[in-house]
């Protein structure tokens, strides 16, 4: 599923906090997710995270991980609970802004 661009911006909002909760655990190859309700910012291990999901979003999850990793990326998901929204997107790492 793409991400809309209420959550693209929020996610740019935080950008500089996303990169660097990723590069502080960046040896685990973390996932971010992004709790817009908390307005957190988590980082767990891929395959804590995967474990988590359903076996088709295990799958989904598989293929995109493969590819951001490829890409040097950081595959972020936004959880917004109010609206019952959970979706990801790849986002690639600008060391330069770290």
């Amino acid at each position: 599923m793409k991400m809309d661009e209420h959550y693209m911006l929020m996610v740019q909002t935080h950008w500089d906090t996303i990169v660097r909760t990723y590069l502080d655990f960046e040896e685990k190859k973390p996932v971010i997710l992004f709790d817009i309700q908390k307005q957190k910012i988590y980082a767990y291990p891929y395959q804590n995270f995967k474990e988590d999901l359903s076996a088709l979003s295990q799958k989904k999850l598989e293929k995109q991980y493969r590819e951001a990793i490829k890409k040097r990326q950081i595959v972020t998901f936004v959880l917004d609970s109010k609206e019952r929204v959970f979706i990801s997107c790849n986002f690639a790492i600008d060391d330069s802004k770290a």
